[in-house]
């Protein structure tokens, strides 16, 4: 192929549609790519800084036809007509019952709690979230165990 057809050859692609041409005779082989009117940004990508794993949970024998603990206390607070109020975990994280793995729960089943008081912490991204509750009165029921992630909106403690 001498100059000319080449030319030819590029004026050719840069008129029509096609974005890229190879073209092989004998030895010699070209290979044409056409830019874009389009400008390509690579954007940097987003990269989680570190993936969190909720602890590896001990096998508890559960009530015969139970589910997950997660899930079935979820379930359990939405099938049961739960006597009282329900305090609802307005993030996702991992919940905890105390401030700190030795320390004492913030409340146990059957404490009297005022309404703000502390009821556990939720940790979000490495933030400690105090949870408080929304009513006055006691514990009936505390649905997540500790150390279990929960989902937004997911139901913790029945206060009646």
């Amino acid at each position: 192929m001498d100059l000319k057809e080449i030319k030819k050859l590029l004026d050719l692609i840069a008129e029509s549609e096609v974005n890229e041409v190879a073209i092989e005779e004998g030895d010699f082989k070209i290979k044409v790519k056409k830019k874009g009117d389009t400008q390509q940004v690579n954007l940097p990508q987003q990269i989680p800084a570190q993936q969190f794993q909720a602890p590896a949970q001990v096998s508890q024998p559960q009530p015969s036809g139970g589910a997950p603990s997660g899930e079935s206390a979820q379930a359990e607070a939405k099938e049961e007509k739960v006597d009282g109020d329900v305090v609802k975990s307005p993030i996702v994280g991992t919940f905890y019952r105390s401030p700190s793995p030795d320390s004492e729960a913030f409340v146990q089943t059957g404490d009297s709690v005022e309404k703000g008081q502390t009821l556990c912490i939720v940790e979000a991204m490495k933030i400690m979230n105090e949870i408080e509750s929304e009513y006055s009165g006691e514990v009936k029921k505390i649905l997540v165990e500790d150390g279990e992630p929960v989902e937004y909106d997911q139901p913790l403690f029945v206060i009646g």
